[in-house]
């Protein structure tokens, strides 16, 4: 195991992985980790989900019939060139935009025709996102950055630091909790960007080129705590354009032209 999921069981938190292996802390409510059946539980369901932008002439199908399924508990890499569908297919699966058609099956619920009221719902409640720009408040303390999708659930102040600096301190950057994010490194920020996914304790972390704007040593090192958290039973779907990162992943899914052409286990 490295420092960061020893660093977590130091913590407190509560993992279940994916054969239920579990260790459990002296307060339930620095639980962080989705508490998973067996990896054979589908926590994903996509059929038929086709994606048009524009209409008549000027239309452009972006998604021409998805079909897959993600269980509990895995790390799946979305893979393809660029104008492929990837970024589509991600902001479908976040709840970020809808289809035009198809179903969407998330933990249960089909959320294909949500309202966006019920999508913003489902974003905060079972979502947690890391970008490849990180999106951190710049005024912010790295605290804050953390503490914000908590402020927008209504979680009180006290069990926001807690889980907060819980988070951070699974991460290695407790000590810089204080800090801006004009004075940490682009890997510090990207790791202040994956605590700050993990504090609603979410269903589903989606990340999105989380090592386009870091050097390839730093970006392994992200990597690193994507496998630890999914060593501990969370559901992780990466997009990226590198396949030594994909490698890294349980599964591959390959996008070509708005439809998947290849989805199998990663090697070596």
């Amino acid at each position: 195991m490295t420092e960061h999921a020893s660093a977590a069981t130091r913590n407190d938190l509560t993992f279940r992985g994916r054969e239920g292996l579990q260790t459990t802390g002296a307060q339930a409510g620095n639980r962080f980790f989705v508490e998973s059946g067996p990896a054979t539980d589908e926590l994903i369901r996509l059929e038929q989900i086709r994606k048009v932008y524009d209409s008549g002439e000027n239309a452009v199908e972006a998604l021409r019939g998805v079909d897959m399924a993600i269980s509990r508990g895995e790390f799946v890499s979305i893979i393809g060139p660029s104008g492929s569908g990837k970024s589509t297919l991600m902001h479908i699966l976040g709840c970020l935009d809808g289809p035009s058609s198809g179903s969407y099956w998330l933990d249960g619920q089909d959320v294909a025709a949500l309202p966006s009221s019920a999508l913003a719902r489902i974003r905060n409640q079972k979502i947690g996102f890391v970008f490849q720009t990180f999106n951190l408040l710049p005024r912010a303390t790295v605290l804050k950055n953390v503490e914000l999708p908590m402020l927008y659930a209504g979680i009180g102040r006290d069990e926001r630091r807690e889980r907060a600096l819980a988070a951070l301190e699974l991460v290695g950057l407790s000590p810089r909790a204080k800090h801006r994010p004009n004075e940490l490194s682009g890997g510090q920020r990207q790791r202040v960007a994956v605590a700050r996914a993990l504090v609603n304790k979410p269903t589903l972390i989606l990340a999105d080129e989380p090592t386009g704007n870091l050097d390839t040593k730093t970006g392994s090192e992200i990597i690193s705590i994507f496998e630890d958290l999914a060593l501990h039973g969370e559901t992780i779907i990466l997009v990226t354009h590198d396949p030594v990162i994909a490698d890294r992943t349980h599964r591959r899914i390959r996008i070509v032209d708005g439809l998947i052409v290849q989805g199998h286990e990663a090697e070596g």
